[in-house]
């Protein structure tokens, strides 16, 4: 979509507001505090058991939720609980533990209750901040400029609580509480079984190509999702014209369901109405009967108040993609900046995070690059600075910044592994294995980013090292949402070294029977072929190209399975289709010696 078509592709309907304030002795005071975008992941300082920690901002969550990992490091005890975690591809068992102290926002609490879950969430994050703490008070997002704010309003009943748009165009509209019924803790320590209610997000109604649907505010969805059966409601479907596969998204229970993107005429909430959109979609399971979930990037291209004391939203258009964000980081409609200037470093790194998380790349590294004059020796902002040159392309600049970075705090591993990873892009294989083996010395033993470090190994032909790595996040790991992930990781890597392939073919079917997608097919149906099932192969990326018909890998191997069982002329059209999708192919599956 062209800069222009941006400015064209979202209306606002004006709504007659002449004050912002109709209640003079409203008072909106409240604790303001910082918020990091990591990706599309918002993360918020808190403490726990005095360390300093992040969690994930995740407005969807019905309550705070710890991952395995962090709890083993933080020595808690666990309790199991005859409770289930929702996710988007179904549901996961989750214990319960108590903290003696926990602090966010200035707020200190004793003895508080938390939920262990089954996922690390990646990003730094401990876990997730859900709605046991935010539904105490209002809460404002202002993703954009880095913070949120918890207020307790009060005498403001009837007052209008956009207090930042002075006079411009707002929407302001009802929403319901998303609840649910909890085992309580002290209920479940007694044995009585009583089962009581919790919030799990706010769900209001908006419209879809005109069809009315429900939307819940999830910060902690990167993506706005819809679901398939909302999708065709509005005439969508996985076989429309213009609709696209967009891989999975993994639910919290391990599972895994496939998504598209697809055009939607129309879009609209409050007096907000958006054309010519596109969003993604897929057989997603979603709470409180939701047909949508509203997730950060709608949250980064917007200023949200979530009224609970009113049962209200309001909410102001900051400019740029509603939920294309990767459309159109030069976009002409770029993002206002409403409140004040930030005054340090942490504060323009903020703001920086969140441009970076929109893709608007001159904006964030001003406000990265400004962060580093305010304050040169802290290492985080080259990072973050880093990170945006290299998004940006800028690789010489990223490394530079990433020298600096390990200067100031040698061994820092996110600054390892991001210092491969444009070694890698670069084509060298040295620099960067030098680089994931300190990475793989200074990682914790249960550290998520090892599966990280695994996948780097393998683009870095370092088969070996990526197997080990495998191996020891799989042992730690054997709940976590992303073992069907590692299982394919590591048959893929087997598969490509050509060694020890009746282990790889277990870890491919194991990871098929937690998730059957395109990729794990694919990486089976490599693994048959090196083992001569050239059947069975071809059933393999047979299936793995009904979901995905442009997969390169399961095109150029089932060509050679064709060629290998005399079947020439499809084996020269499924090359000539595997060509075209990813020219380079056919020279990379040679280096691996999978030739004809």
């Amino acid at each position: 979509m062209t800069a222009r078509s941006w400015q064209r592709s979202l209306l606002l309907l004006v709504l007659g507001v002449s004050s912002v304030s109709a209640q003079a002795d409203c008072d909106l005071s409240g604790t303001t505090l910082p918020v990091t975008m990591v990706g599309l992941k918002p993360l918020v300082p808190v403490k726990i058991e005095d360390k300093p920690l992040f969690l994930i901002l995740d407005s969807g969550a019905f309550y705070s939720v710890l991952s395995p990992t962090s709890a083993a490091q933080l020595h808690l005890a666990l309790q199991s609980a005859k409770l289930q975690l929702g996710g988007v591809a179904g549901n996961a068992a989750a214990s319960i533990t108590a903290v003696r102290h926990f602090e966010f926002g200035g707020t200190k609490l004793t003895n508080e209750t938390l939920l262990v879950g089954s996922s690390d969430p990646g990003g730094g994050a401990a876990g997730y901040l859900g709605q046991n703490v935010l539904r105490l008070s209002d809460v404002e997002y202002d993703l954009g400029n880095g913070v949120m704010r918890l207020i307790r309003p009060k005498d403001c009943e009837h007052a209008t609580l956009a207090y930042w748009a002075s006079g411009a165009p707002y929407s302001a509209i009802n929403f319901e509480p998303d609840t649910m019924l909890f085992l309580g803790y002290r209920s479940m320590r007694r044995g009585v079984g009583r089962l009581d209610p919790y919030v799990a997000g706010a769900v209001s109604t908006a419209y879809l190509n005109g069809i009315k649907i429900r939307v819940l505010f999830d910060t902690g969805a990167g993506n706005s999702v819809l679901t398939l059966r909302a999708a065709a409601r509005a005439g969508i479907t996985p076989a429309s014209p213009g609709v696209v596969a967009s891989g999975v998204s993994f639910g919290i229970d391990q599972g895994a369901v496939p998504t598209w993107i697809g055009p939607f005429e129309s879009f609209r909430i409050g007096g907000e109405q958006t054309l010519h959109t596109h969003l993604r979609f897929g057989d997603v399971r979603l709470s409180g009967h939701a047909d949508m979930l509203l997730g950060a990037d709608f949250f980064l291209s917007h200023r949200i108040y979530v009224a609970n004391s009113q049962r209200k939203i309001y909410f102001t258009y900051n400019g740029g993609p509603v939920f294309d964000l990767k459309a159109d980081a030069g976009s002409a409609d770029q993002p206002k900046l409403e409140g004040p200037e930030p005054t340090d470093a942490a504060g323009f790194a903020r703001r920086g995070s969140a441009f970076a998380s929109r893709r608007l790349f001159g904006r964030a590294i001003a406000d990265f690059t400004r962060a580093c004059e305010l304050d040169p020796t802290e290492p985080q902002y080259f990072y973050q600075r880093g990170l945006a040159y290299r998004d940006d392309k800028q690789n010489s600049l990223a490394l530079t910044d990433f020298d600096q970075a390990l200067r100031l705090r040698p061994n820092y591993l996110g600054t390892l592994l991001a210092r491969a990873e444009v070694h890698l892009s670069a084509g060298d294989k040295a620099a960067a294995g030098a680089d994931l083996d300190t990475a793989a010395q200074v990682a914790s033993p249960q550290s998520e980013l090892r599966l990280q470090i695994a996948v780097d190994n393998v683009e870095a032909d370092r088969f070996a090292a990526a197997i080990a790595q495998y191996d020891q996040w799989i042992e730690s790991h054997a709940d976590d949402v992303g073992l069907a992930l590692a299982l394919d990781g590591r048959c893929w890597a087997r598969a490509l070294a050509g060694v020890e392939l009746a282990q790889a073919e277990g870890d491919c079917t194991k990871a098929l029977h937690l998730s059957r997608s395109s990729s794990t097919l694919s990486s089976r149906g490599l693994v048959r072929l090196r083992e001569g099932k050239y059947a069975k192969s071809l059933d393999d990326f047979a299936a793995a190209l009904q979901q995905e018909p442009n997969a390169a890998w399961a095109l150029y191997g089932r060509a050679v399975d064709e060629r290998r069982l005399g079947r020439s002329a499809a084996a020269d059209a499924d090359l000539a289709a595997a060509a075209a999708a990813e020219p380079s192919l056919p020279e990379r599956a040679k280096h691996y010696g999978i030739t004809f």
